[in-house]
């Protein structure tokens, strides 16, 4: 029995009035799912408990069937693993996200105007990184480039007791004056922040940017802090070798600590414009190279959700189902009886432009196993209509595997 979880980043929305009422999966065409879902499983699954903040984070631990309350450190150490950094014990990693700000003369009185500035590439990151490095690391302090806009910054002996650090995509478009850090001990990462807009608003790399007609990552953005993480061996748990594909750092990074093998794949992005052809490809390499259990997760939904990017946000459901899904499944028909997990991690509204805890839908296809299924397409609405529901997510992937 082969196992493939196709996790579609924040693919779960609301009802959208320019959709005809229709949420993304709804509008969407994806004969794949839908044709699953006619005999799969299909219900939801409450993937974040209530009182815990709904990052991808902590739903992707519960989507793999790893108890948030029991495993979750914090977003960044996951990060940190992914990128190579050895955490010490009394090291405190942070997210650091390159931002585009507005130019008031006082930081606090700017404005966050894209939580990615313009989806930055990695080369041109990973320069400014680089240079914030070269004039800002201490003892105390280190920075490390990642993926696009997403990087790490080690806190030496640092502290969790720091107040709350939000999430730059939760006020895009907002005054940062009531976000940012204001803890007595946040009060050194709140000066690299403001030291980061003096270094990087004239630096070449965004100079070129603005030249381009690109927004300047002028800025770092911190959040998502944590101590070195400890996940239980994958196969351990569940007794199958398996392999984690995603373009991201925090994705990655769980399947590190998780002893799963980590594919990387050329072209994947964490946006639309991803390869999603080469995800496909290398599911299909690793279930023939004898791998058990394949968890892809995709990206492009969740951003699309951030943006408010209505069509890009179909289609990049549309490009999962077409690209993805259905090449894989093909194969899997050929290789073994299989089992297929499709579900978000967590609902991106387009009209909040963040998260919600809210529960999504899920389907769990078995090619041995006839169920009673839904006939109208997989969607939330359809999940919701057959009455199945899983209250604690972490406990979905023992019955994906087992039932």
């Amino acid at each position: 029995m082969k196992y493939l979880v196709m996790l579609c980043d924040g693919m779960a929305d609301y009802p959208v009035e320019a959709l005809g009422g229709k949420t993304p999966l709804e509008a969407a065409f994806t004969p794949v799912m839908d044709k699953l879902a006619e005999t799969a499983d299909v219900g939801l699954v409450k993937t974040v408990a209530d009182g815990m903040k709904p990052g991808s984070d902590v739903a992707n631990l519960s989507v793999l069937g790893y108890d948030p309350e029991v495993y979750y450190t914090g977003r960044s150490p996951l990060e940190a693993g992914s990128i190579g950094i050895d955490m010490k014990k009394t090291d405190v990693s942070l997210r650091c996200n390159l931002v585009t700000l507005t130019d008031e003369p006082v930081y606090e009185d700017k404005t966050i105007l894209d939580y990615c500035a313009d989806d930055i590439s990695t080369e041109e990151a990973k320069v400014l990184i680089d240079f914030l490095a070269e004039k800002l690391n201490n003892d105390e302090f280190s920075f490390y480039s990642g993926v696009s806009y997403r990087h790490c910054l080690i806190w030496n002996n640092g502290t969790l007791d720091i107040g709350t650090m939000t999430p730059p995509h939760d006020i895009t478009g907002k005054p940062i004056k009531e976000y940012v850090p204001v803890h007595e001990n946040a009060a050194k990462l709140y000066d690299l922040m403001k030291k980061s807009y003096d270094l990087l608003k004239d630096h070449p790399v965004n100079k070129a940017r603005v030249e381009r007609g690109q927004r300047p990552a002028n800025s770092i953005w911190l959040w998502g802090e944590g101590v070195r993480a400890n996940l239980d061996d994958f196969k351990e748990k569940y007794g199958l070798s398996g392999s984690m594909i995603s373009a991201v750092d925090l994705l990655k990074g769980i399947g590190k600590f998780s002893n799963m093998a980590v594919v990387s794949v050329e072209g994947a992005t964490g946006y639309i414009d991803t390869n999603f052809e080469g995800k496909a490809n290398a599911a299909i390499e690793e279930f023939k190279r004898g791998q058990d259990f394949v968890y892809i997760h995709v990206e492009a939904p969740d951003e699309c959700g951030h943006r408010n990017e209505m069509e890009n946000k179909v289609k990049s459901i549309e490009l999962i189902d077409k690209l993805i899904l259905g090449p894989v499944v093909e194969e899997l028909k050929k290789i073994d009886d299989f089992k297929v997990l499709v579900t978000p991690d967590h609902p991106t509204p387009l009209c909040l432009k963040t998260h919600t805890n809210d529960a999504v839908p899920f389907m769990i296809y078995n090619s041995t196993k006839s169920k009673e299924g839904v006939k109208n397409g997989f969607s939330e609405k359809t999940a919701e209509s057959t009455g199945l529901y899983i209250d604690r997510g972490f406990t979905m992937m023992k019955r994906f595997i087992e039932d």
